[in-house]
């Protein structure tokens, strides 16, 4: 049987996510939700942030982007991208985003697999978004500049403020309202993630789904209160999640909204000046991944700072031992509570709640009207206490992956449920804790890294005839690890360090091969060809001790 959650059932309403966030006839606060961190009078109150959400919408219909179709933002961290978000979905467009760290080739990809209808994207990365467009034949008039502040052209491309509506034209503009069918159907975003298998594939999130996601988390947040959203302590956030990534867009723009909790945002995460800003804003909550963690306990940084306001951490995106958990709530009177969950199921499906004291490591329970199931390979249910992949099924998981029916099938069965990939045990208190990921994807710093992508780049140099990437773990961190095998005449010809070069041109910095180089004459393989993916993952533990020092002097 199916384990189902402990908490209860909920409803959830269906609607535009607009609708949802800012309900028809409600007070809009003018007290700053958004807040430049570096400098706080530049910021945004809920009420300026539904004006210029229905300008940036006005704009989109301007440039004659259709329902469902896709708006890319290519963009740091700052106080405007949530109303780009809030305007491309709320007028039932699709939002997707680049990560700012992305190559020419990587950009490129996306823009093509989307097929997006128009950019928006910081004044810092016009060049390289200007060689993606060409690649991908976005032209140039569907291409704005996006930033906190009014910029002047470059290269002939215009500021957004151009094209969006006025404040007297966005007064009388409604969003469209999605009856719960609609709702559950009409793509929000797309999120880029490698799901289980193969190169990055877009992540079809519906405004049900993140609707869903979004009752099911405060459910977890205020299950001490009774549920009551309304009756709690002043509270005050810090963005610095990317906002192009599932995490950040539920905190830092869903939850931010619908809780009214101050959110001061970092343009990008620098470990001191995170660290000032907690202590000048007097920040309350956090939201990371564990190498965030790992800097508060190791960082002699950290004790320059006041970070006494802070009372609990909420910590996913990779798993986190249970010694730093409680190293860090004994040292800095911090809660860290753990959760899990994966771009296809919006955010998060596991939690422990906020408030309880965890010292265990779990990644807690099931969340509300969700269902789950743990399979060993036969596909039979496993007893408590005995690991099996995770598959999930709720309201909140994907449509599907964006025009790849071939991975949704895989991913997606036709009962709804979610192949996961990651391996757990479970208790009789129904806790999960993550003892294995079954899928082949690498997780650096919370980002996710397909080795399929790194071996067909690899494979493109002319030297190489065959390569396998695998994730290999040290200090408790996981990174890249290349097996290659040269062409006979190349031995003399290419070192480590030329592969290493080629490979920093093309991928972005969380996707080099900081585990290293190995050449080798012959990649495992079964008849099918497939890279036999377990004995390369026993290569890379036993490899690991003697990389220690070289994969430090790398970072």
């Amino acid at each position: 049987m199916p384990i189902l959650p402990k908490f209860p059932h909920i409803d959830i309403p269906k609607s535009n996510l607009l609708e949802y966030l800012f309900p028809e006839g409600s007070r809009l606060s003018e007290e700053p939700l958004w807040i430049d961190s570096s400098n706080p009078s530049n910021c945004l109150s809920p009420k300026q942030a539904v004006s210029w959400t229905k300008r940036m919408a006005i704009g989109l219909d301007r440039l004659g982007v259709k329902s469902q179709e896709v708006v890319m933002i290519l963009s740091p961290n700052h106080i405007f991208v949530p109303i780009a978000y809030l305007g491309i979905v709320g007028s039932t467009r699709i939002f997707s985003a680049g990560n700012p760290i992305y190559t020419v080739p990587e950009l490129a990809y996306q823009m093509n697999n989307t097929g997006a209808k128009a950019l928006f994207v910081h004044p810092t990365m016009v060049e390289t978004a200007l060689a993606a467009a060409q690649k991908a034949g976005l032209p140039r008039e569907r291409i704005y500049l996006f930033s906190d502040r009014p910029s002047r052209p470059i290269d002939g491309i215009k500021d957004w403020r151009e094209l969006i509506g006025t404040p007297e034209e966005a007064r009388k503009y409604k969003w469209k309202t999605l009856y719960p069918e609609e709702a559950m159907k009409t793509i929000a975003t797309i999120n880029y993630s490698s799901g289980t298998t193969g190169l990055p594939k877009g992540v079809m999130i519906s405004h049900a789904n993140i609707i869903a996601n979004a009752e099911q988390t405060m459910l977890i947040k205020f299950w001490d209160t009774g549920y009551d959203r309304t009756n709690h302590p002043p509270e005050r956030n810090i963005g610095f999640l990317p906002l192009y990534h599932a995490y950040g867009q539920m905190w830092s723009m869903v939850l931010t909204v619908k809780m009214n909790i101050p959110n001061y945002i970092m343009e990008k995460f620098q470990f001191e000046e995170f660290l000032r800003v907690i202590s000048t804003y007097k920040i309350t909550n956090l939201q990371v991944a564990p190498p965030i963690l790992v800097m508060l306990s190791k960082r002699p940084e950290t004790a320059k700072f006041d970070i006494s306001s802070v009372t609990h951490a909420l910590c996913g995106a990779a798993p986190l031992s249970k010694e730093l958990q409680n190293d860090i709530t004994k040292r800095f009177g911090i809660r860290v509570t753990q959760g899990w969950g994966m771009t296809e199921n919006t955010n998060g499906a596991l939690f422990v709640p906020f408030k309880e004291h965890d010292n265990t490591g779990s990644v807690g329970r099931l969340v509300s009207n969700m269902e789950c199931k743990l399979l060993d390979d036969d596909g039979k249910e496993v007893e408590v206490g005995q690991p099996g992949e995770i598959f999930v099924r709720g309201p909140n998981i994907c449509l599907g992956y964006w025009k790849n029916e071939e991975a949704t099938k895989e991913t997606l069965d036709a009962h709804g449920w979610l192949k996961t990939g990651d391996i757990a045990v479970i208790d009789k208190e129904q806790r999960f804790w993550i003892v294995d990921r079954k899928k082949e994807l690498i997780k650096v710093n919370a980002l996710q890294v397909a080795p399929a992508e790194l071996e067909a780049v690899l494979l493109e140099h002319e030297l190489i005839s065959d390569a396998a990437v695998v994730g290999i773990t040290i200090h408790s961190e996981e990174w890249p690890r290349a097996y290659i095998v040269l062409k006979p005449e190349a031995y003399d010809k290419i070192t480590y360090d030329d592969i290493h070069v080629y490979m920093n041109s093309k991928v972005a910095k969380h996707k080099q091969l900081v585990g290293g180089i190995l050449f080798i004459d012959e990649v495992p393989k079964l008849a099918s060809g497939k890279i036999v993916r377990k004995q390369m993952k026993e290569w890379a533990k036993r490899d690991a001790a003697m990389l220690e020092g070289y994969v430090r002097a790398r970072i």
